[in-house]
C-alpha cells in the first residue's frame, strides 16, 4: 500500500475534467509606450471652416443680369449689372463691369463703370480704370491706374452716415459751441 496517492487517480474534490497541472497565467499585455519625439505630428483638428467657392465669368463671355451670393466672384469677361456678394470680387485685366458693387474686398485690374459701396478693402491695380464713387475701409491705388469719382475711405458706417454741413463756399463747416 502506498501512502501517497498516485497522480493519475482522480481527486475526490476536483472535477473530473480538471487537470493536475497548475492553470496557465493569462498572457501579459505590454504597456503602450507614448512617443513624444519632435517628428510626431498631432492629427488635424476638425474645424468648422466653410469653404468659399469662386464663380468665374470667363473672358469669352458677355452676361447681363445681377449677381448675388456669399462666395467670391471673378470677372474675366464682360458683365452688365449689379454685383452683391459677401465674398470678394476681382475684375481681371481686359474685363469690364458696368454696374454697382457691394463686396467684402474688391480688386480691379480691368474696367469698372459703377459705384463701389461697403467694401472693407479696394485695390486698383496699374491697369485699372474706375469710373464711379468708392466707399471703402481702405483704398490702394497703383501708379498707372485711372479713377474718376468721389472717394470716401477710412470711415466706419456711423461716421459716414452723418451728413456734412457746408458754409456755402464749398468748405466744411465746423460746429461751434454757443457761449451762455
Amino acid at each position: 500500500m502506498a501512502i501517497f496517492p498516485s497522480n493519475n487517480a482522480a481527486k475526490k474534490d476536483a472535477p473530473s475534467f480538471a487537470s493536475d497541472a497548475p492553470p496557465a497565467a493569462p498572457p501579459r499585455e505590454t504597456p503602450a509606450v507614448a512617443d513624444f519625439s519632435p517628428g510626431q505630428v498631432a492629427p488635424p483638428r476638425a474645424t468648422a471652416q466653410v469653404e468659399t467657392k469662386e464663380s468665374l465669368i470667363a473672358s469669352d463671355l458677355t452676361i447681363e443680369g445681377k449677381i448675388e451670393g456669399s462666395g467670391h466672384v471673378r470677372i474675366a469677361g464682360k458683365f452688365k449689372g449689379d454685383v452683391n456678394v459677401q465674398g470678394n470680387l476681382r475684375i481681371e485685366n481686359g474685363a469690364r463691369l458696368n454696374g454697382g458693387v457691394k463686396a467684402k474686398q474688391v480688386v480691379v485690374a480691368g474696367e469698372l463703370d459703377g459705384n463701389i459701396e461697403s467694401a472693407s478693402r479696394v485695390e486698383l491695380l496699374d491697369s485699372a480704370v474706375l469710373t464711379g464713387d468708392v466707399k471703402a475701409g481702405s483704398l490702394t491705388v497703383a501708379a498707372g491706374s485711372k479713377i474718376r469719382g468721389h472717394v470716401e475711405c477710412g470711415w466706419d458706417a456711423s461716421e459716414s452716415a452723418a451728413p456734412r454741413k457746408t458754409n456755402g463756399k464749398g468748405e466744411t463747416a465746423e460746429p461751434r459751441e454757443l457761449a451762455s
